[in-house]
């Protein structure tokens, strides 16, 4: 009876062994097979220029006579300035509610032909309108390298580098792989992944990359495999402890 009986201990440690195995490390993302690495250059600059898109925000500050009020209040000759900063809100046919102007389509638009788009319009009722334009909400998302968590960042900068993005995430951390950073980016509508090894001084080359709104950047975590199979095997092991004191149990009483 007791040679049986640890023998259906044996075989249930053992299939469950296999089956929670299968459930080690399921949190990491964007795998690739081992030696497989992206071959295509690593753009060091955005491939191109940041456009506007529907649910982005945008703030514009208007002048007139080219900026010479915004020349003259910097100098300290003129107190009054442009148009204050606000931000409004592109609805998703496109076009954003202005003032004066009222509704203006600018999605697909560079901030560069947004900017003269609204200089056109605002010159009908300005003289020499002097517009600037700014998308407040572009953003990247960083995951650091510890599986289990993501940082949303704000591109306040448009010149912010790959460096300066993974120091606003708390840096590479302790589970990070420094030798497998991947930035995922959307070009000609699909996202392409380039890989770069941090871990050297080779790869210094790439802290000035410069990053775009929606950019990616995954820090591939190092598997944790004994405490993995740790985790997935206290269940079963408190499960079978249970059984044997039971067993043991039922033994003595008989």
């Amino acid at each position: 009876m007791k040679l049986s009986f640890s023998k259906y201990l044996v075989f249930f440690f053992a299939l469950g062994f296999v089956l929670q195995s299968c459930g080690i490390n399921t949190n990491l993302m964007f795998k690739q097979p081992k030696g497989e690495r992206n071959t295509q250059d690593i753009p060091m600059e955005p491939i191109e220029a940041s456009k506007i898109y529907p649910d982005d925000k945008i703030s514009f500050s208007l002048s007139t006579n080219n900026g010479a009020k915004l020349v003259e209040g910097i100098a300290g000759v003129n107190k009054g300035g442009g148009a204050g900063k606000l931000s409004y809100l592109v609805r998703a046919n496109g076009f954003v509610e202005l003032p004066v102007l009222g509704k203006v389509e600018v999605a697909g638009l560079t901030i560069e032909e947004c900017e003269d788009k609204l200089v056109d319009l605002f010159s009908v009722q300005y003289k020499e309108p002097f517009v600037q334009v700014t998308i407040t909400n572009h953003r990247i998302i960083v995951f650091p390298g510890n599986g289990s968590s993501a940082k949303v960042l704000q591109l306040n900068n448009p010149n912010t580098t790959l460096m300066e993005s993974i120091a606003m995430a708390g840096g590479i951390s302790g589970r990070g792989k420094a030798n497998t950073v991947k930035l995922m980016r959307v070009v000609d509508g699909k996202r392409e992944i380039y890989i770069m090894d941090l871990s050297t001084i080779e790869g210094l080359k790439y802290a000035d990359m410069l990053v775009q709104a929606n950019d990616y950047i995954y820090i591939e975590p190092t598997a944790e495999i004994a405490s993995g199979i740790i985790r997935e095997l206290a269940p079963i092991v408190s499960l079978i402890s249970t059984a044997l004191f039971l067993f043991s149990t039922i033994n003595l009483l008989k």
